[in-house]
């Protein structure tokens, strides 16, 4: 089992921890929410808590709560920039279907 950042994602996360003065990584997981079930979560973490299942990649901890492992396994997280806008991907092998507003996904 793993998830792991692209150069684009890990450079972004190591430029936000270090101007936030704090922090671990970053915490990943899922949440019911939406026309197709289920939504990304993601926030930085200042801690590693006992139930996370922890990874590193490219310098950089990814937490992930062990109910969302099952549909995050495999994930790779990606930073983009598109025109004016910026933001993180998630590029899941196990996502089957995404909303048309791409708020939230099925597997």
């Amino acid at each position: 089992m793993s998830v792991t950042l692209t150069e684009a994602a890990a450079k972004h996360v190591t430029k936000y921890l270090s101007r936030r003065g704090k922090g671990v990584g970053v915490r990943l997981g899922v949440k019911t929410t939406g026309c197709s079930g289920l939504a990304y979560k993601l926030e930085y973490a200042d801690e590693v808590a006992p139930e996370d299942v922890a990874f590193e990649d490219k310098g950089i901890q990814i937490l992930v709560d062990p109910k969302s492992l099952a549909y995050l396994d495999g994930m790779t997280l990606d930073f983009v920039r598109e025109g004016l806008n910026e933001g993180f991907r998630f590029n899941n092998p196990n996502e089957r279907d995404r909303c048309g507003c791409g708020e939230s996904f099925r597997v």
